[in-house]
């Protein structure tokens, strides 16, 4: 599972979860951002969006090399959402299925100033929002989302499921939580619903 952290995290910060994935089975690996943790340059959307593709690039060059079962999913959180929907949108071929957590419909368009928002790019059917793209993906896709999240409203979680192209489509909501404490609140609901989500997928390349 290729995975695309939030804002504010890195790398490091996924070293007491990734057991969990591994316990069901998941060979987890986590990229970083320009200007995140160890790497260098500059962060911008842009770059991230270009970043994704030469990273999905390379994950895929990581499972041949080690021989892993080509079962190959794309998860991202919060941010992250930007760079895994890229990724299914762009190399629906290359993934088996995509999860998304606490991502956002309208590429965060509700925290940018209206001055910012008012280029087209930004307008209602733009190409360049997630949910335009999820209307193109129809591999099996899980949206995780926060019953309480007052930095991506649930609405936006709402939103990617309703436009997802999948006919194997799952929206999960965790009773209670916030943005950041999805694994804390709702652990067992949610490795429950990455494990039943995962395991028929992977299967099917044993």
């Amino acid at each position: 599972m290729l995975h695309f952290h939030g804002n504010g995290e890195i790398v490091d910060d996924y070293e007491l979860s990734a057991p969990f994935y591994n316990e069901i089975g998941i060979n987890l690996f986590v990229a970083d951002y320009r200007g995140y943790g160890f790497s260098d340059g500059r962060s911008t959307i842009s770059n991230m969006l270009i970043d994704s593709h030469l990273t999905s690039r390379e994950f895929n060059k990581i499972v041949e090399e080690y021989g892993s079962k080509k079962s190959i999913l794309v998860m991202g959180r919060s941010l992250g959402s930007i760079s895994a929907i890229a990724v299914a949108y762009h190399h629906q071929n290359a993934i088996q299925g995509l999860v998304i957590k606490n991502g956002s419909a309208n590429n965060f368009r509700h925290l940018f100033p209206s001055s910012t928002t008012n280029h087209p790019i930004w307008k209602g059917e733009s190409p360049f929002l997630n949910k335009m793209k999820m209307l193109s993906i129809s591999k099996p896709t899980l949206i995780i989302y926060a019953e309480y999240d007052t930095i991506v409203p649930l609405e936006e979680g709402k939103e990617l499921f309703r436009n997802a192209a999948a006919n194997d489509k799952r929206l999960i909501i965790i009773p209670d939580a916030g943005h950041n404490d999805l694994m804390l609140v709702g652990k067992a609901q949610y490795v429950e619903a990455i494990d039943e989500f995962v395991k028929p997928l992977a299967s099917l390349y044993i």
